[in-house]
């Protein structure tokens, strides 16, 4: 019965710290975030990694990004195809060049250089959207570049990953066309049930003679989807985002979103924030500082251009890309899953895994304050030119 008293402290201690931040003029995911390292091995040690806490925040990310697809405006995602591709472009060789420079800068190896760049490649867009749902401003331009944009780059990533492995790990038999070929096709038919079998799918369980059977069906789609995405190579989370798009196509949306987003709210995603916490541990960094400090500004920093520069380059103005710049910072579960592929893969050193393991939550703790302040130089700007145009 451990874990129930964990899932209690975490649903007491992330609200009260969500409640916290909010008084604080800060998004609520901050504290959660915080709440995680406080309670986890680094400060006080109440709640630990476990298979109960990784299978609630598998959920709960789940369900976050699938509430995400169903808040998205499908026809403002499509037409911002452009802005998506040249931001995810940007936000990985911003990075992968000058997370090498770095590497080389702190003395380690070339292949150890070309891991970390990569690393620093990832986005998790998970942390932005709560922080874009908070504000109201997932529906945004800005928004849906930055979740096209995570999607592209989680698809470059993993390939980029497999031709290193490929050539630098333990895994010398990869095959590189047919990693390409399992995401293009997880792609093709990922829409195409998207559009054929999800309205189906949610007509057929809608007449059925039992209780919520839409909600289950909208949760089977959802975890099937992120099922498929995994198997063929694709983060499970994309396949989440796109089961949401295809739910908000159907009449049944609204019904869906109202049921699901109260249990996922009280229950699975809080453990998901605190779970990106549990895994931050102060023991043995301390000769590290240096590589955690420049490696965190570089991760910061190349985000920030480098997608910013892509949506600047695709009609953007430069307020907006720094908001879409600071939406891509993020690494999450996305860097800890590729930090560990890396241990396993001889390709990160086990003395620089705790290191890079702060960088990726230092990354993840600053995005929802950096999103809020981009925004609010957003409307400033927008509050100076409109008072400029009534004078």
């Amino acid at each position: 019965m451990e874990f129930i008293l964990s899932l209690s402290i975490i649903m007491l201690f992330t609200k009260l710290a969500g409640d916290l931040s909010v008084r604080l003029s800060q998004p609520s995911v901050l504290g959660k975030l915080i709440a995680g390292i406080i309670l986890g091995p680094a400060v006080l040690g109440w709640v630990h990694n476990g298979e109960f806490i990784e299978y609630f925040s598998e959920i709960g990310v789940l369900l976050l990004m699938f509430m995400a697809g169903l808040e998205t405006d499908l026809k403002q995602l499509q037409s911002n195809w452009k802005t998506a591709l040249a931001v995810a472009i940007g936000g990985i060789i911003t990075p992968l060049i000058c997370g090498y420079a770095a590497s080389m800068a702190l003395g380690l190896g070339s292949s150890q250089g070309l891991f970390l760049g990569l690393l620093l490649c990832a986005t998790s867009v998970s942390i932005s959207v709560q922080t874009l749902k908070e504000m109201g401003k997932l529906n945004t331009r800005e928004s849906t570049s930055i979740l096209g944009a995570a999607v592209l780059d989680d698809v470059i990533v993993v390939v980029l990953l497999a031709f290193m492995l490929s050539f630098l790990g333990a895994e010398s038999d990869v095959s590189l066309g047919m990693i390409a070929a399992k995401k293009l096709l997880f792609f093709i038919i990922a829409i195409a049930a998207a559009w054929l079998v999800v309205p189906r799918l949610l007509k057929l369980f809608g007449k059925l003679q039992v209780t919520e059977t839409v909600i289950t069906a909208g949760l089977i789609v959802c975890f099937a989807l992120s099922y498929f995405a995994e198997s063929m190579g694709v983060a499970g989370i994309i396949g989440a985002f796109i089961a949401g798009i295809a739910v908000s196509q159907t009449e049944f949306k609204h019904t869906v979103e109202s049921k699901i987003e109260p249990v996922a709210y009280a229950v699975f995603v809080p453990v998901f924030f605190v779970s990106i916490g549990l895994n931050v541990s102060f023991e043995g960094v301390g000769s590290q500082i240096g590589l955690i400090v420049l490696l965190t500004v570089v991760a910061i920093l190349t985000k920030l251009v480098g997608g910013g520069l892509g949506a600047r380059l695709t009609g953007f103005d430069n307020r907006s890309a720094l908001v879409i710049g600071s939406g891509m910072v993020s690494r999450g579960e996305v860097a800890l899953i590729i930090a560990a592929t890396g241990l396993s893969s001889g390709l990160l050193a086990p003395e620089y895994f705790t290191a890079v393991v702060i960088v990726v939550i230092l990354t993840t703790l600053v995005t929802p304050p950096m999103l809020k302040w981009a925004f609010a130089m957003q409307r400033s700007s927008e509050e100076l030119r409109n008072g400029r145009e009534q004078i």
